[in-house]
């Protein structure tokens, strides 16, 4: 920074003793420390050991295996299972879970631990869909051939004025087989919508980076995806609409999403979108980074294999109608009696928040429900438990649990920027300035040339120097005229107790 116009060494030591002590709020970092994930006290014994050892296995913290578990079994359970806290609500086992954290912090390799067993799934399923397709191909060429075959024989009756003979049932092959998608990597609502349109169940939006797809969907940049995706995350009835083609319409729209990010793109999106609930819809993994060290064990895959498995032959009920529906799973009496006081703790924790932070909160009693269908079906899944016929107190427990002592913390952690106003957001990028360059005094005129956001113009600075003079941060020296006379420069101290702080 240019030197800037100074006052005496005198009056600046002289001020070191007046100075009151200053606000903490903008000395402190902002990001809380992650919480402690409560494996062994959420998930089955199994479950917890798997996690924990695959986690050790790819060098990342348990936290991105947990997340990417919770994804992918409520997608492959999807409509096949959804829970009914009481008659008028019920909520799909769809979770969007996004992984927080620098590169270096093995968010990738942690989610295919439980993404490639996801693909091997898919894989199993493709053999059988190749055979059906191939035995397809053949009806449809014999039912091409008999079809213009029954058209002559048609147009022959017609002119020897005859009764046209009835279509045979062998010109129509059937319905053609369709690829089951476990997972997909293209978020294009088009592409989707013809996915989820075949296969009732739903599917999963896997992305190793989900920024692009989040920024994609800000309404400044358009967002004429967000009906789609909001729609999706609540499992409900919804037509897309294709140039050209017919319109696909889904009876039960459900996408799950997991994927990662890094702090620095997060924070653009907390700090430069609206808030409509899409991001509060998102479960926020944020931990901090596991030890360097060469992985020590390798973990069971035909475990997670064989939970998949189990998952994908939950069958769906046909209605009325033919369609496939969800079958519903209720809650016991005391499940429903706890989820009550839940949804009152919920309450009060809205009274303490604000912004993105408050919308997470808001949607903390479905996320709750559906979390404890997950572990449910998880436990059944593991072969730990039959398959359930309704949520038990316990299952509710520890999904309650899990969203008080774990999610909710990490979303304070995730949601802390955006928790932060512009104008102190800016103060603080002016104290740390003041800290890392070492500064005992500086003039506004050196801070403009620095042209930092929210710092650039007079305006902008003459507000955050404000607030830093009620904050005891920052005063005003005594003006002195530079040696060519002329206006003298603004020359702020600093409260010599911040750098004592920082050291």
């Amino acid at each position: 920074m240019n030197a800037p116009t100074t006052i005496s060494i005198a009056d600046y030591e002289r001020s070191k003793s007046e100075w009151p002590t200053p606000d903490a709020r903008y000395l402190r970092s902002d990001l809380p420390e992650p919480p402690t994930i409560p494996l062994e006290d959420v998930f089955t014994p199994r479950w917890a050991t798997w996690i924990r050892v695959a986690a050790e296995a790819k060098a990342a913290p348990p936290d991105y295996i947990m997340a990417a578990v919770l994804a992918c079994c409520g997608s492959l359970i999807g409509n096949s299972r959804w829970a009914t806290p009481w008659a008028s609500w019920k909520e799909p086992p769809v979770l969007w879970a996004v992984a927080i954290g620098s590169p270096s912090m093995n968010k990738s390799p942690a989610l295919d631990a439980v993404l490639n067993p996801l693909k091997q799934a898919e894989r199993s399923l493709q053999a059988p869909w190749e055979v059906s397709m191939g035995e397809w191909r053949q009806r449809a060429e014999i039912a091409k051939l008999m079809d213009a075959a029954w058209k002559d024989d048609v147009k022959g009756a017609l002119k020897a004025g005859k009764q046209p003979p009835a279509r045979p049932d062998g010109c129509d092959a059937g319905p053609e087989p369709k690829q089951v998608r476990l997972s997909v990597t293209d978020a294009t609502v088009e592409r989707l919508g013809v996915i989820v349109g075949n296969q009732p169940r739903g599917t999963l939006l896997a992305r190793d980076e989900l920024s692009g797809w989040l920024l994609s969907m800000t309404r400044y940049s358009g967002g004429s995806d967000r009906p789609f995706w909001l729609e999706a995350y609540g499992g409900r009835s919804y037509t897309v609409e294709r140039m050209g083609r017919d319109s696909v319409y889904i009876s039960h729209l459900t996408v799950g999403v997991i994927g990662g990010i890094q702090p620095d793109k997060l924070r653009t999106l907390l700090t430069g979108t609206d808030d409509d609930g899409l991001l509060a819809r998102m479960i926020p993994i944020w931990p901090s980074p596991a030890p360097v060290k060469r992985p020590g064990s390798h973990f069971d895959e035909v475990f997670i294999q064989e939970a998949m498995q189990r998952l994908l032959s939950l069958q769906m009920p046909i209605d009325e109608e033919g369609a496939h529906r969800p079958w519903y799973v209720p809650f016991s009496e005391d499940a429903a009696g706890l989820l009550d006081q839940f949804r009152e703790d919920v309450r009060a924790w809205e009274g303490q928040a604000e912004g993105l932070l408050l919308s997470f909160i808001g949607k903390l009693p479905g996320l709750a429900v559906r979390i404890s269908l997950v572990l449910a079906m998880m436990e059944f899944a593991s072969g730990e438990a039959p398959e359930p016929k309704e949520i038990s107190i316990e299952h509710f427990g520890r999904a309650a649990h899990l969203v008080e002592a774990y999610l909710l913390p990490m979303a304070r952690r995730a949601y802390a920027d955006a928790s932060v106003s512009t104008k102190d957001r800016s103060a603080r990028s002016l104290v740390k300035l003041i800290v890392e360059e070492g500064l005992e005094q500086f003039s506004s005129r050196d801070v403009l040339r620095k042209d930092m956001k929210g710092l650039s113009t007079t305006s902008e600075l003459s507000t955050v120097i404000k607030i830093l003079e009620e904050a005891d941060i920052v005063r005003l020296a005594p003006s002195s005229s530079p040696p060519q006379g002329g206006r003298p420069a603004k020359v702020f101290l600093v409260n010599p107790a911040v750098h004592r702080r920082q050291s």
